[in-house]
């Protein structure tokens, strides 16, 4: 591209920890807050991380390529640690509700939003600027699996075998990327006995709008011999509005959107990281501001394209 023609990157704001003291959490809520540099009434991503291999990228400090792209295209990114971050494994592994801390990861987003204003506050130069009814969650593996939750999915806690809803109505619209999917005899791989509450999820009450994004060579073997599709159940079980993002050629980690240059992404292409970070902002934008094209218009250029990055269907 020229030099010419190139856009000229929007500087971006990141700042952490925000610390947010929370009764009866063994520790304290930390979250890392990314903005754009201007621009007032802007919408707010909540970002939950997964539970990869590496000691630092399931914290507030991985998903940089998201997050800074996000917040690049005037959104607001904030990115809790939660409790099974391994920077706080030697602090809570023997805290009630390890190892999965399913309620606590679900309850952190709710932390976050009942906190925006003093989260504004302590933030340099964010005060003011921010759209408190344009909340959106955006979520990566186990983090998918948390959005799911706070979208409307019901999940039996196998300690008590009842169904429970964490549904959280300030949230208006979902991104849901490489997310688990089914459980029941979909749910049979070697890991699964140890990840129960992963097969535990019910898509069917998942009623809030949602972008499942989906790598077609992401074959979880550790939980499913289901194949790809697996991390389209979202989509495929649940109610709409919903659409479907499936990414040409990417795995779990969709090109590398946990870190820059992390080791464990194993099919690294940053054209890829660009483009997912493009079509989701994309996707929210046009969610939280009812009559936005974006969304309409990416769909339009991808389905154009004659060498597309994937394919989108909506129900």
């Amino acid at each position: 591209m020229h030099a010419s023609t190139r856009t000229a990157p929007a500087p971006v704001l990141s700042y952490s920890p925000v610390v947010l003291p929370v009764p009866g959490r063994p520790v304290d809520l930390e979250v890392r807050v990314s903005a754009p540099a201007s621009g007032t009434g802007l919408p707010v991503v909540l970002l939950s991380h997964g539970h990869g291999p590496s000691n630092n990228l399931s914290s507030l400090n991985g998903y940089a390529p998201l997050a800074h792209a996000w917040a690049a295209r005037g959104f607001v990114v904030v990115q809790p640690t939660h409790l099974t971050s391994r920077t706080l494994s030697h602090l809570v592994a023997d805290a009630p509700g390890a190892p999965d801390f399913w309620r606590s990861r679900a309850e952190d987003m709710g932390h976050v939003l009942d906190r925006l204003d003093a989260i504004e506050r302590t933030v340099p130069q964010l005060a003011g600027r921010i759209d408190h009814t344009k909340i959106a969650l955006a979520g990566h593996s186990l983090g998918g699996f948390t959005a799911a939750l706070l979208l409307g999915a019901g999940l039996t806690d196998p300690d008590t075998g009842k169904v429970v809803h964490l549904a959280e109505p300030r949230i208006k619209a979902g991104v849901l990327l490489a997310a688990p999917g089914r459980g029941g005899d979909a749910f049979n791989g070697p890991m699964a006995e140890q990840w129960p509450i992963v097969g535990a999820v019910d898509f069917s009450t998942m009623t809030a709008p949602a972008l499942v994004v989906a790598g077609d060579e992401d074959d979880s073997r550790h939980f499913t011999d289901m194949g790809p599709d697996w991390h389209a159940d979202p989509y495929t079980l649940a109610p709409g509005p919903k659409s479907l993002l499936t990414l040409f050629g990417a795995e779990h980690g969709l090109g590398g959107i946990a870190g820059y240059d992390a080791a464990e992404t194993t099919d690294e292409n940053p054209a890829r990281v660009a483009a997912l970070a493009q079509l989701t902002a994309a996707y929210l934008r046009s969610r939280l501001h009812p009559g936005d094209t974006a969304w309409q218009t990416a769909c339009e250029a991808l389905a154009t394209d004659p060498d597309p990055i994937g394919r989108v269907e909506a129900k």
